[in-house]
C-alpha cells in the first residue's frame, strides 16, 4: 500500500470511529431522556444482582443511567476511550465492547450487594481504560504504549478513586469487573494479533 493509500485508510477509520462514538454517546443521552419523559421507566432495565429474571438486562444496563448528571460524567471518557479503541478497527473494537459488558453484567449480577440496581457506561469505560492501557504493550505497538500511557495519565487517578469501596452510589464492583475484563481481553486479542503471520502486500 502506498503512502498516500494508507493516510486514506488511518483518515476513513478515524472518521467511521468518531461518527460511531458521537453517535453512542447521542444514543445515550436520548434513552436518558426518554427515561425522564417515562417517569424513570428504564431505570428497571439495571442489574438486581442474583435474580435470574435480571440475567436479560446485563447487556442493556450499560446503556441506561440515574439521571443526566449520570450520563454527562460517563459521556467524555467514553467519546474519548471508545474513539481511541475504535481505531483499531470497529469489528474489533465491537467485539472487546460486547465482551466487556457481557462480563462486566455478570460479574455485577453475580457479586454486587442484594437489593441494589445497577445501571449505567461506567463499566465499560473502565474496561476501556483497561484494554488501552494494556493492549500496546501486548502487541508491542509504540504508538499503543503511548496512547496507553496518555490515557494513564489523564483518568488513572479517576480510575482509581472509582474503584474506592467506600464511595457511596457508586458500584466499586462493576468498576473492577470492567477493569479486569478491559485488561483481559486485551491480552487475549494482543496474543492472537501477534500470532498471526506477517503478510507482505
Amino acid at each position: 500500500m502506498t503512502g498516500t493509500g494508507l493516510e486514506w485508510s488511518r483518515g476513513a477509520r478515524a472518521k467511521a470511529a468518531a461518527k460511531l462514538m458521537v453517535g453512542w454517546i447521542a444514543l445515550l443521552w436520548l434513552l436518558e431522556v426518554v427515561d425522564v419523559i417515562s417517569g424513570h421507566a428504564l431505570d428497571g432495565l439495571g442489574i438486581t444482582p442474583r435474580e435470574p429474571s435480571e440475567l436479560v438486562d446485563v447487556v442493556p444496563a450499560a446503556f441506561i443511567h440515574f439521571g443526566f448528571a449520570h450520563v454527562a460524567a460517563n459521556s467524555i471518557p467514553l467519546l474519548v476511550m471508545g474513539f481511541l479503541a475504535a481505531l483499531g478497527g470497529l469489528r474489533r473494537f465491537a467485539a472487546v465492547c460486547a465482551v466487556i459488558i457481557v462480563a462486566d453484567g455478570l460479574g455485577v449480577w453475580l457479586i454486587a450487594p442484594a437489593h441494589t440496581n445497577t445501571a449505567g457506561a461506567s463499566g465499560l469505560i473502565f474496561g476501556l481504560f483497561g484494554f488501552l492501557l494494556v493492549s500496546g504493550f501486548v502487541e508491542r505497538r509504540p504508538l499503543g504504549v503511548l496512547v496507553g500511557l496518555l490515557v494513564g495519565v489523564v483518568w488513572g487517578g479517576a480510575i482509581l478513586a472509582g474503584l474506592a469501596p467506600t464511595q457511596s452510589g457508586v458500584s466499586w464492583q462493576a468498576h473492577l469487573i470492567g477493569l479486569v475484563s478491559g485488561v483481559a481481553v486485551a491480552f487475549w486479542s494482543g496474543r492472537r494479533a501477534t500470532a498471526r503471520p506477517a503478510l507482505t502486500p
